[in-house]
């Protein structure tokens, strides 16, 4: 009969150790999809990932005004150079625009600047570009994870000969000054809201308007954060109701007063 194999105790936590260590890891990622969203505002940052990014020089003051996510004016929005575009493979066809990433360079000794990262919020779409493969001048083509910075970014992180520069990037919580803002753009029943400044999760995924003799209105996602709705709300304050990708909600009620004007901005709550 065999004797009884006698463990120390060291010998059993080395083994609750190789068991544990051998069960399969749960991946978190803001490109997974579940039944309860990711929670931005209470989580840790993102583990980082590889990417690459590259920069462009402005020629001209109005390049910096436009932009795939409608946000005109990035110097007057707030949003001053810390901004950035996105490859295909991270743009989510405009719902990522006004999410926050945090960037820094890696592997080359030569042109990073050691210790540094950069805070960036998106704002832009780079093209792809399928005159070119994807490795070889198609930076933005998929499956390929790039990001285009202004210059004055790019040399925050890297030396600007780098040109295009191996990086790690990770999203994080967005941090902005004062309440979300609300730009009313639109003509009779049809109204155009963009939505700027916006913290926490930073991009949108839902919002609802409402006057004074109407209930809660849900609004369609026109591009960017361009929100847009056919109905007669002049003549009455207007309250908004903003979900971020995290599920979190914030409701600004009578933001716009009752004689509100259409190119007019009002300022609201903010997610915290």
């Amino acid at each position: 009969m065999p004797l009884p194999l006698k463990l120390k105790p060291i010998h059993i936590l080395t083994l609750l150790f190789t068991l544990l260590s051998s069960l399969p890891r749960r991946a978190t990622s803001h490109y997974s999809f579940s039944s309860s969203p990711p929670n931005y505002s209470a989580a840790p940052p993102q583990e980082w990932r590889s990417a690459r990014a590259t920069y462009y020089a402005a020629a001209d003051p109005r390049d910096a005004v436009g932009g795939a996510c409608g946000y005109g004016d990035l110097v007057k929005g707030g949003y001053g150079m810390a901004t950035v575009g996105l490859s295909e493979a991270l743009f989510e066809r405009g719902q990522i625009c006004g999410a926050c990433f945090e960037l820094r360079c890696v592997d080359d000794l030569r042109w990073c600047i050691p210790g540094t990262s950069i805070i960036l919020t998106a704002t832009n779409f780079c093209s792809p570009n399928y005159g070119f493969p994807a490795d070889g001048g198609g930076h933005c083509n998929p499956p390929n994870k790039h990001f285009v910075l202004p210059i004055e970014a790019f040399e925050k992180i890297a030396i600007w000969k780098a040109a295009n520069m191996p990086v790690q990037y990770r999203r994080i919580k967005c941090r902005k000054e004062g309440g979300i803002r609300f730009t009313i753009d639109g003509s009779n029943i049809f109204i155009s809201v963009l939505i700027t400044n916006v913290a926490g999760a930073g991009d949108i995924v839902a919002v609802k308007i409402k006057g004074s003799v109407t209930g809660w209105l849900p609004m369609g996602r026109n591009w960017g954060q361009n929100w847009h709705i056919n109905a007669d709300l002049k003549n009455q304050p207007l309250s908004f109701e903003v979900t971020g990708s995290d599920g979190v909600t914030v409701t600004s009620y009578n933001v716009a007063p009752k004689n509100w004007n259409f190119g007019q901005t009002f300022e609201g709550k903010q997610f915290v």
